[in-house]
């Protein structure tokens, strides 16, 4: 069974998305989103064959009167059908790749666990598909990366750690294939899935959540609701995708 880490900050005003805050939504808007994509990822990976790990982040590194634990242990444990079978274990590291590191190589060398995979909530359309090919693929390969737009990935799964030192530099995909060669591990991949993390990342997502939705195909239903009611869409100025916030709802 793969353990899925899903590192997550607290989805609070001017913690989160602060890429995508601005114009069309307002930091409050953005926290919203963010607990969105946090619950559905979360479901994804309990329905899944899976077992899910919430990690979350230390007091030190959240602003001053945030409780990091009960911001996201609140809403996650509301939003899971058996919130006994989830863990949530704080964050240690200073970097987000040091984060991710210092879990893998834990559940993997001190907990004999026998894939570990790392994701974001920020990887909305994450599903039990996904997860369970993810999990498939870890059994001949040592690492699995799920791609997303701009050399970014969704999904890093592992069945041997790597160095992680700055393993999440830019491009990531290719940055962590490099390691994972440099260990001496195969690496196979996901289908390349879009990423929520920028004002530009609506371009892409919003039109396939919406197409998705249409077709009756699998949807973040929080994250799809979410942007439907804030009235976000993608329309056609002058041949050129624009995201634009419909006030008129009527």
């Amino acid at each position: 069974m793969t353990t899925v880490t899903v590192l997550a900050d607290p989805p609070v005003e001017g913690v989160v998305l602060q890429d995508l805050a601005g114009d069309l939504l307002d930091d409050a808007e953005a926290a919203g989103l963010y607990e969105a994509m946090l619950l559905d990822v979360c479901r994804a990976v309990e329905i899944s064959g899976a077992e899910l790990l919430v990690n979350y982040r230390p007091s030190e590194q959240v602003p001053d009167g945030v409780d990091p634990e009960t911001a996201v242990r609140e809403p996650v444990t509301e939003a899971l059908e058996s919130p006994g079978n989830a863990r949530f274990e704080v964050q240690v590291g200073s970097t987000f790749a040091g984060r991710v590191g210092n879990t893998v190589t834990h559940l993997l060398d001190r907990e004999d666990v026998a894939t570990v995979a790392a994701v974001e909530p920020t990887a909305a359309l994450l599903n039990r598909q996904l997860i369970d090919s993810a999990a498939m693929k870890l059994r001949s390969s040592g690492v699995v990366l799920g791609p997303a737009e701009g050399g970014r990935v969704y999904y890093a799964g592992f069945g041997e750690p790597i160095d992680f030192e700055d393993s999440y530099a830019t491009p990531a995909v290719e940055t962590i294939g490099e390691r994972a060669a440099d260990a001496g591990l195969d690496v196979d991949f996901l289908p390349s899935t879009p990423v929520l993390e920028t004002q530009s990342d609506l371009k892409t997502m919003v039109p396939l959540l919406r197409a998705r939705n249409r077709a009756g195909r699998v949807v973040p239903e929080r994250t799809m609701t979410f942007l439907d009611d804030l009235g976000i869409r993608v329309v056609d100025d002058e041949g050129e995708p624009t995201v634009v916030r419909e006030t008129d709802r009527s």
